[in-house]
C-alpha cells in the first residue's frame, strides 16, 4: 500500500492524508474541561477553528463534556444543530453553535420514536432539516436510518408526531438524505448513484419520487471492483497504475449537495481506501456530477465558484470567495478519522490528518452583508 501511496499523483483527484496539517478545519477545534454543572455534570470551553478566516475562536461557551466526546448518543448535524439520541429520544441541540445563548442552551426533544417492523431506529446514518432551526413553523426534520426506515417530524407543531416511511429498494439503505430548496424535498441517491429518490410530507410520503440519472455516452470512469467492494475510478487512473501490488479494501459512499446559492444539485462519490487494520482512510478519490432537474448527470470539477463540505453532518455549499483561501472547486471531507481537502483543479493540494477532534462535523458559519464571519465574544487566534 505505502508502494502505491508514493506513485499517486494529485492530477488524478486523490488526497493524500497525513498529520502534518489541521490548519483548515471548519469545526469543533477543542472542548477544555472547565468543571462541573448541576444541570450537565463535567463541562468544558468550546473553541472553533474557521476555515472562513483561519481563526481558532475560543469561547466562553460551556458545553456537556459527554456531548463532546459522543459517548455514543450523537448522531449527526444539520446547520450547526446536533442531534443526540437517548433512550429513544431525539434531541437537537445549540450547545455547539458559538452565535446560541452561552447560559440557557436549547435542547428540543422529539417524540419517542416508532420502530416500523422489520426495522431499527438506534443506528443513523444521518438527519436534514428543511431550514436552519428546528423553531422554524414551517420546519421538518428528517432522520434517515440504516435500513428501511426513513422519518420526519415537524418539532415546532404543538401535536408533532414521526411520519414514517419504510423504504423497499435496499440501494437506499445506507443513503445519505439532503433537503433540496429548489424541488422542496428531501432527497438521497441510491448505492452505485444511477437514480434518487425524493420524499415529503405530502403525496412523495408513502411513494418517493424516483429519479432516473442519465450519464453521458462517453463516459469518462467506469468500476472497478476491489476485494468484492465497489469504488469508482477514473479511467485514466486505471490506466496509470498497476494495481497487482494493491491489497487494499475501498468503499464508496454517495452524498446530494445543493447549493444555496446556485440552485445547484451536485451528486458527490466519494471512495475511501479503509486501512484493514485500524480502519482509517489512507486515502480519498472524488468523482463529482452536477445533475439538472430533468436527471442529466453531467462529469465536473467546475462548482460554479462554490466549495462543498462532507461530513457526517447536512452537507452544504459555500462560495469560494467567502473563504480564507478563496481557491473554488474544492470538496472539504471530514470524518471519525481523517479530515482533508480536495481542489478539483488539482492546481493546489492541501494534505489532511488522521488526527480526531470532537464532532467530526462541518458548519455551515454565519456571515454579515459582507461576507465576513460573526465572531463569538470569546477570545480569536490567528492560525
Amino acid at each position: 500500500m505505502s508502494r502505491l501511496l508514493r506513485r499517486l499523483k494529485p492530477s488524478f483527484g486523490v488526497s493524500h492524508l497525513t498529520a502534518s496539517s489541521r490548519s483548515f478545519s471548519n469545526h469543533i477545534f477543542k472542548v477544555t474541561p472547565c468543571g462541573t454543572t448541576v444541570r450537565d455534570g463535567d463541562v468544558g470551553y468550546l473553541a472553533i477553528y474557521s476555515y472562513v478566516d483561519k481563526l481558532i475562536d475560543c469561547t466562553q461557551k460551556k458545553v456537556p463534556m459527554e456531548l463532546a466526546k459522543g459517548m455514543g448518543t450523537t448522531i449527526g448535524a444539520s446547520h450547526g444543530w446536533v442531534a443526540t439520541l437517548k433512550n429513544g429520544i431525539i434531541r437537537l441541540q445549540d450547545d455547539f453553535d458559538p452565535y446560541a445563548s452561552y447560559t440557557d442552551p436549547k435542547r428540543i426533544p422529539l417524540p419517542p420514536l416508532v420502530t416500523l417492523p422489520h426495522c431499527q431506529t438506534q443506528i443513523v446514518t444521518n438527519i436534514a432539516m428543511s431550514s436552519s432551526s428546528p423553531e422554524d413553523e414551517d420546519c421538518i426534520v428528517a432522520v434517515k436510518f440504516l435500513g428501511p426506515q426513513l422519518s420526519f417530524c415537524r418539532p415546532a407543531q404543538r401535536d408533532c408526531k414521526w411520519s414514517n416511511i419504510r423504504i423497499t429498494d435496499p440501494s437506499f439503505f445506507s443513503s445519505h438524505a439532503m433537503y433540496s430548496k429548489r424541488d422542496g424535498m428531501f432527497s438521497m441517491p441510491a448505492a452505485g448513484g444511477n437514480y434518487t429518490a425524493s420524499c415529503d410530507l405530502g403525496r412523495h410520503l408513502n411513494e418517493p419520487k424516483i429519479q432516473m440519472l442519465t450519464y453521458p455516452k462517453q463516459r469518462v470512469f467506469e468500476d472497478l471492483y476491489v476485494k468484492s467492494t465497489g469504488t469508482f475510478i477514473e479511467k485514466e487512473f486505471l490506466r496509470k497504475f498497476d494495481w497487482k501490488h494493491s491489497d487494499w479494501s475501498c468503499r464508496m459512499e454517495h452524498y446530494l449537495v445543493e447549493s444555496s446559492h446556485t440552485g445547484e444539485t451536485f451528486l458527490v462519490k466519494w471512495s475511501k481506501d479503509i486501512n484493514p487494520q485500524d480502519g482509517r482512510s489512507e486515502m480519498d478519490l472524488f468523482l463529482v456530477l452536477r445533475i439538472d432537474e430533468e436527471g442529466n448527470a453531467v462529469y465536473t470539477k467546475d462548482f460554479g465558484g462554490e466549495c462543498i463540505f462532507i461530513s457526517k453532518a447536512e452537507s452544504f455549499c459555500l462560495p469560494a470567495s467567502c473563504l480564507h483561501d478563496k481557491r473554488p472547486n474544492c470538496i472539504y471531507h471530514l470524518s471519525d478519522t481523517s479530515f482533508g481537502i480536495k481542489c478539483m483543479d488539482d492546481v493546489w493540494k492541501e494534505r489532511g490528518g488522521d488526527l480526531a477532534f470532537p464532532g467530526p462535523f462541518w458548519f455551515p458559519p454565519k456571515l454579515d452583508s459582507k461576507g465576513k464571519r460573526i465572531l463569538s465574544s470569546g477570545i480569536q487566534y490567528q492560525v
